[in-house]
């Protein structure tokens, strides 16, 4: 072994174990949108910060401690995801709902998500959508049952025409 390399392995660990490190604290400012979900004849104006990069989408709504009626966040990806694949809470501290959406913003499948207790991020449940997805809505937990939004209602974004 070469001589400086003992030396070297704990800077190494601490750079490692700060790659991919999830920080919950003050949010970041992000992009919004208005959008409006529609179901049936009725139409559910909301605000939407959007989350279309990989850094905004690991941090989402972590650290929150309160979020508006109408207001959540979307998560954008430039492909579809699997139905394996799923969110957690980690470091999330208020319950949410979410909404998985095809590519149309038709909602293919929703769970209600709990915040996790555990500050190990492996302890924490993940929420799969059980259905490919293109985006994904995260609002205040009872936001769609409230409304009577259900899959095979859509999400329209931006909103340029929100039935009353």
């Amino acid at each position: 072994m070469k001589p400086w390399l003992p030396a070297l392995i704990p800077a190494c660990a601490l750079v490692l174990a700060g790659c991919g490190a999830v920080d919950a604290g003050e949010p970041v400012q992000l992009p919004t949108t208005q959008a409006c979900f529609v179901s049936g004849a009725s139409g559910f104006p909301v605000s939407l910060e959007v989350a279309s990069d990989n850094a905004a989408r690991q941090k989402g709504l972590m650290g929150r401690k309160e979020l508006a009626e109408n207001a959540g966040m979307l998560f954008q990806y430039q492909e579809q995801r699997p139905a394996s694949y799923g969110f957690w809470m980690f470091k999330t501290l208020i319950p949410l709902d979410i909404a998985y959406l095809d590519d149309q913003g038709v909602i293919v499948s929703m769970r209600h998500m709990h915040p996790c207790a555990s500050s190990r991020g492996t302890d924490c449940p993940s929420y799969p959508a059980g259905e490919p997805f293109w985006n994904a809505v995260e609002m205040k937990a009872g936001y769609f049952a409230d409304r009577g939004i259900s899959p095979g209602d859509r999400l329209a974004w931006p909103a340029t025409d929100c039935p009353p």
